[in-house]
């Protein structure tokens, strides 16, 4: 229709006249209006927010899912929308091939146990993580692209039309200066006021979204506690897993496979060599010496591998054998 037609030729002019302000900015030949400090604060904020949140959620999935193949599958089953197909963890994949490895090695045999028992923990841990990969997909990524995805769309739509808006009243104070005719002059500032007004509109409802930021700012906050939550979480579940695995193992009690003493045993038994009876004296001495060295802290298993306090602090000189208080 015509009317169409004229609103169709109307825009067009509309955005020639605003490509030709632009470029004319951009070479230094028109002059432009400036945003107030605070709203150019508060752009900067939301693209730096943008930066970072992009920046943050692709690190996280190359922590959660290290093959690069696998992240693009998901991201195109994801643009898809289609279910990715269950994908075994790394340590659910070395769990099985050690089951598989005991079984086939005897499950009777102490070999061939300990790897069955090591793959079911390796099992737990895969199945663990999986979780952990899960919880952080949905508490963490999921927050983070609502706003790159969404908010942050809308932010880009309002700061774009207040580009133009801010376009739109250059032109009419460029329009102004160079009207000579008071008809033309009239019409002008009539043009620059509505074209004020509309600019300061959408200025207006450009801060009050931008001005959002600080409750985003606030839900990222709990996101991030409740990825740091679910990863201290995951950890300790690995660590009772591992720690379950030294009990069954008898991590512990596990003999040596040499004894570099042995040998020597053997030659000083069968020797002819009578050796004598040894010093008392030496042998007090050695006690002091051996009781001077006690002193030091020394790591037990017993206390979760803190340091145990000095002997000199847990005994007393009167728990000290008398021949050692003698010799003193």
């Amino acid at each position: 229709s015509v009317m169409d037609l004229t609103r169709l030729a109307v825009d067009a002019g509309q955005l020639i006249n605003r490509a030709v302000q632009y470029t004319g900015e951009a070479l230094g030949q028109a002059e432009r209006t400036e945003f107030n400090s605070g709203l150019e604060e508060l752009l900067a904020r939301a693209e730096s927010t943008k930066t970072w949140s992009d920046q943050i959620i692709s690190q996280t999935e190359v922590l959660l899912q290290p093959n690069p193949g696998a992240r693009l599958e998901d991201r195109l089953y994801e643009h898809l929308d289609w279910s990715a197909p269950p994908r075994p963890r790394t340590h659910e994949v070395l769990g099985d091939h050690m089951t598989q490895a005991g079984l086939e090695m005897g499950p009777n045999t102490p070999y061939g146990t300990a790897l069955v028992r090591c793959g079911e923990a390796q099992k737990q841990i895969g199945e663990a993580e999986r979780k952990f990969v899960q919880s952080t997909n949905i508490h963490f990524l999921t927050p983070l692209r609502t706003f790159t995805e969404g908010e942050y769309r809308v932010i880009q739509d309002e700061r774009r039309m207040l580009l133009n808006k801010r376009l739109d009243l250059d032109i009419a104070k460029t329009r102004l200066r160079k009207a000579h005719e008071a008809e033309a002059e009239a019409r002008a500032e009539m043009e620059l006021r509505i074209c004020q007004s509309l600019f300061d509109r959408q200025a207006e409802i450009t801060r009050l979204l931008l001005e959002g930021l600080s409750t985003t700012h606030t839900n990222h906050m709990r996101s991030l506690m409740d990825f740091v939550e679910g990863q201290a979480c995951y950890y300790a579940q690995c660590h009772q897993h591992a720690q379950e695995l030294q009990k069954q193992l008898g991590f512990n009690q596990v003999p040596p496979t040499a004894n570099p003493l042995s040998g020597t045993e053997k030659a000083t038994t069968g020797s002819s060599v009578e050796l004598p009876p040894p010093d008392q004296t030496n042998t007090n001495n050695n006690n002091n010496t051996s009781s001077n060295k006690s002193q030091a802290p020394s790591w037990s298993s017993e206390n979760n591998g803190q340091v145990s306090q000095p002997l000199s602090t847990k005994c007393s000189s009167d728990a000290l054998p008398t021949a050692v208080i003698q010799a003193a």
